[in-house]
């Protein structure tokens, strides 16, 4: 199960490393509070997570802006929740979240000591669709930043996972080559299936088994790239 001659590892961050689920709950805690919204946290994000995943794949699409995509997940949140608010305090929640989200530094199980083993035997990488400037805050703030010796953004490099271009800019900018690379990331569309179509070799961490498939290596919990790593 080894994979042979890899001297690159490019990680996704949000979902992969960075506890995205956890950290953006007491985000989205703390701007409720201020702003004094009357819903509970727990009940506006079942409604609002299924609909941020679907303004992001609009988003990785360019079929809508960053700033659609902040605005408008907050209001059909809020809508589906009939839950009136008006457009100013939407727009002020969504600056608010931004601000507040990189100041939670919860990782996934395992990231720290899965980064400290690879980092002895390869060069370790960032590529994320992520807003660029949350994302180093995100890195810097739950002490991880210094593991990668590179960092490309969807906004650095002009397009979005999958598009190959993202990828041909993380290995040029690594010095990589599509041979001895491995892409981790959790979106089986962005992460693998776009990695994958690039020549990277691909390992995708679903941490809650929701994807039935057997194209690619498979994990559930970071310390399980010691099988193939």
């Amino acid at each position: 199960m080894k994979l042979n001659n890899i001297k690159h590892v490019f990680f996704d961050l949000d979902h992969t490393l960075w506890d995205f689920d956890r950290n953006s709950a007491l985000a989205f805690k703390e701007v409720f509070e201020q702003q004094k919204i009357k819903l509970s946290v727990d009940e506006f994000l079942e409604v609002y997570m299924p609909i941020n995943f679907k303004y992001w794949e609009l988003y990785r699409n360019n079929s809508v802006t960053k700033e659609a995509l902040r605005y408008g997940r907050l209001k059909d949140s809020f809508d589906s929740l009939k839950f009136e608010t008006q457009d100013d305090t939407i727009n002020l929640i969504a600056n608010n979240y931004i601000e507040y989200l990189p100041n939670n530094n919860h990782l996934l199980e395992g990231s720290i000591e899965i980064l400290d083993h690879l980092k002895k035997d390869y060069k370790l990488h960032i590529i994320t669709n992520g807003f660029e400037e949350v994302q180093q805050k995100k890195m810097h703030n739950s002490a991880i930043l210094e593991y990668f010796d590179t960092i490309t953004t969807s906004e650095d490099a002009g397009v979005k996972k999958p598009h190959p271009l993202i990828f041909e800019k993380a290995i040029q900018k690594s010095g990589a080559e599509r041979s001895n690379s491995v892409m981790i990331g959790d979106n089986l569309e962005a992460d693998i299936i776009g990695a994958h179509q690039f020549g990277l070799h691909v390992i995708h961490l679903d941490i809650h088994g929701q994807s039935a498939h057997n194209q690619y290596p498979q994990i559930q919990k970071l310390k399980e790239l010691l099988n193939y790593l």
